[in-house]
């Protein structure tokens, strides 16, 4: 696809075109590429654990809740468990099951102090598709990117 820089390139113009509150923003494709690229990323994962269990996981990603399930209250202490388990100058890449929570945690984790967010466009499981179902309409599944299932 492109060197580092370039990939990032390409997602903060995306973020400047779309007026996004953080760094960038990447398809499952670039951010895996960044991962690649750049061991010191980090991949947040926003799932719920019924949505880990049930749906799946992206291997070697951090799991820190943005809501919990059920009820999809919010986890008060997202920003101090991202504090502790990731290198605050570090590059974070975010993603949950369809991309709105992790645009969520990115401008918040951006608004904390963290200096380079991206969020991961599309998600994990991507759009609903014409019978209202995920996981074939885009996301980190349907590019066929390393995941697994409980």
């Amino acid at each position: 696809m492109g060197k580092l820089s370039d990939i990032l390139a390409l997602g903060q113009k995306r973020a400047r075109e779309f007026g996004l509150p953080y760094a960038g923003a990447l398809t499952p494709a670039e951010a895996f590429e960044v991962l690649q690229l750049a061991p010191g990323a980090k991949l947040v994962g926003e799932h719920t654990r019924a949505e880990l269990d049930f749906v799946g996981r992206i291997p070697g990603a951090l799991e820190i809740e943005w809501q919990f399930y059920p009820g999809y209250s919010p986890n008060l202490h997202f920003m101090a468990e991202l504090k502790r388990q990731a290198d605050h100058e570090a590059l974070a890449m975010f993603i949950c099951r369809s991309g709105h929570r992790s645009h969520r945690a990115a401008a918040a984790a951006t608004e904390a102090g963290f200096p380079d967010c991206y969020n991961v466009l599309e998600g994990f499981e991507g759009d609903k598709d014409a019978k209202g179902q995920r996981g074939k309409l885009g996301g980190w599944r349907a590019a066929g990117l390393p995941w697994q299932q409980s």
